[in-house]
């Protein structure tokens, strides 16, 4: 079900790609510059980039870089949408610059900055360390005091078994890649930095959820704060922005609907089954 979900949003993207896609043979970048440890403003360089029609706006920045100004500071690893490194605004939307093609956008000038709702660190590199930190503090593995991690015994092998109905009520969350695109859009992280944000509280329910997890009382508790869950205002941009189709927002009004009891009885826990017993 996910997985066709899935299948759905990128076939729609790529229609809608389609219909609006614009053909240029080059481009204006306009990269915020600034290097807070030195204590320099922020202020913008234009760079001419050729593009052609499969070009990505990292493709383009990173041809500035080349040719242009290799100092130009930009952070990115995969290049296919799967490190969620190279998160930044692009034309005042938070994107992935690997995943979004210059033929998406309108105009002949493309505005890059930094993420908003992040400490500045140099020109599009920002810190996650406090976001880290919010997605550290949910508890993001599986808790389970019946779970076999005795790595001396290799001969036992056990598992917990699923339905596949008891996986699609987590799978979809658990595609998140942390890229912080829905952290950046969130209205509410930008007045209140103690609020886990929608990637936090996003992965607090993929794991409430996941049956093999026994810790539902104490995932509760932690999103249970003043600066918790109920700061959420729904105002639902993490999911507009985010490029995997999580919902984040979906999430946490799942996950709230369990703290106030909306959702009691609805989970029952995976059997741990020894697979080294058959034959």
């Amino acid at each position: 079900m996910i997985v066709e979900k899935l299948e759905h949003l990128d076939k729609k993207r790529a229609n809608a790609h389609k219909e609006k896609e614009i053909l240029r043979s080059s481009i204006t970048l306009k990269v915020m510059r600034a290097n807070r440890a030195a204590g320099e403003n922020p202020h913008y360089d234009t760079f001419d980039v050729p593009v052609q029609r499969s070009t990505t706006v990292l493709d383009a920045l990173l041809h500035a870089k080349q040719f242009s100004d290799h100092s130009i500071g930009i952070r990115y690893s995969c290049r296919m949408a799967s490190c969620g490194s190279c998160g930044m605004k692009i034309n005042g939307i938070p994107r992935l610059a690997c995943y979004t093609k210059v033929s998406e956008l309108e105009g002949s000038v493309i505005t890059c900055e930094p993420l908003a709702n992040f400490p500045h660190m140099r020109d599009l590199v920002t810190d996650f360390s406090q976001f880290f930190d919010h997605h550290k503090n949910v508890q993001p593995y599986i808790n389970n005091d019946k779970a076999d991690m005795d790595t001396q015994e290799v001969t036992k092998m056990s598992e917990f078994m699923q339905t596949q109905e008891e996986v699609d009520k987590f799978l979809q969350f658990s595609y998140c890649i942390k890229c912080g695109l829905c952290y950046s859009a969130c209205p509410t992280v930008a007045t209140d930095t103690r609020f886990p944000g929608p990637q936090a509280l996003a992965q607090a329910y993929r794991y409430f959820a996941d049956n093999r997890d026994d810790a539902q009382k104490g995932r509760l508790e932690i999103v249970d704060d003043k600066h918790g869950i109920f700061r959420c205002h729904f105002a639902g941009s993490c999911s507009v922005v985010c490029p995997k189709g999580v919902d984040p927002a979906l999430g946490i009004q799942l996950l709230r609907g369990h703290l106030l009891g909306f959702a009691k009885g609805e989970k029952k826990n995976a059997e741990l089954k020894d697979r080294s017993k058959q034959q």
